[in-house]
């Protein structure tokens, strides 16, 4: 069963390749969906299998080299289907 997650990382997470590197992780993950910068955050919202959704989730709490994570919000919803491929944003 497909679901959605939507993800909001806080700390030293942009300027250190976050949104691109969650991008081929979502890909290899199977997963579609975005990833873009907030007000000083980088916000995750991605679809796919529960499984591949934790283990994105997971990589997000650690990041790329170089980013340093003070907190991950997360929220699971149901799948809305609407993304054909994962995005930056």
């Amino acid at each position: 069963m497909k679901k959605r997650i939507t993800i909001i990382i806080y700390g030293l997470v942009q300027g250190v390749f976050f949104r691109v590197e969650a991008k081929e992780k979502a890909k290899l993950l199977g997963l579609v969906g975005w990833a873009g910068n907030e007000d000083g955050s980088v916000k995750i919202v991605a679809e796919g299998e529960e499984g591949a959704l934790n283990q994105l989730l997971e990589w997000c709490r650690k990041g790329p080299a170089g980013a340093r994570i003070d907190k991950v919000e997360v929220n699971w919803q149901e799948a809305t289907q609407e993304f054909e491929r994962f995005r930056i944003v």
